[in-house]
């Protein structure tokens, strides 16, 4: 619904099924010419198999829109919280076992 005073104006509705979120733990980030796809997998230690939870399709125009929003709620957020971590040699590493134990049953 829009508001009559600004027809621009767009209501976003939140259901209660997406406000629960999905945690993802891994992004992998393909493009074409005319799109970008970012596939949120989640990595379970000791589970040789992982899965897909969302994927996303943005234009290159909105893939650009969203890098500079979250580096804007990035510096928002080490504003307040403090500088986040980034743990060397993580760039495109995956980590299968999460520094932890090797799970046993």
């Amino acid at each position: 619904m829009t508001d009559p005073k600004n027809p621009t104006q767009i209501s976003i509705e939140l259901n209660e099924e997406v406000a629960q979120g999905t945690y993802s733990n891994l992004a992998v980030i393909t493009h074409s010419a005319s799109e970008f796809v970012i596939d949120f997998v989640r990595i379970m230690p000791g589970i040789p198999k992982a899965q897909v939870k969302s994927r996303i399709i943005l234009t290159p125009e909105h893939a650009k829109r969203l890098v500079a929003a979250l580096q804007d709620n990035i510096s928002k957020y080490e504003s307040v919280h403090g500088h986040i971590k980034e743990v060397k040699g993580s760039g495109s590493a995956i980590p299968l076992n999460f520094g932890g134990p090797t799970a046993q049953a």
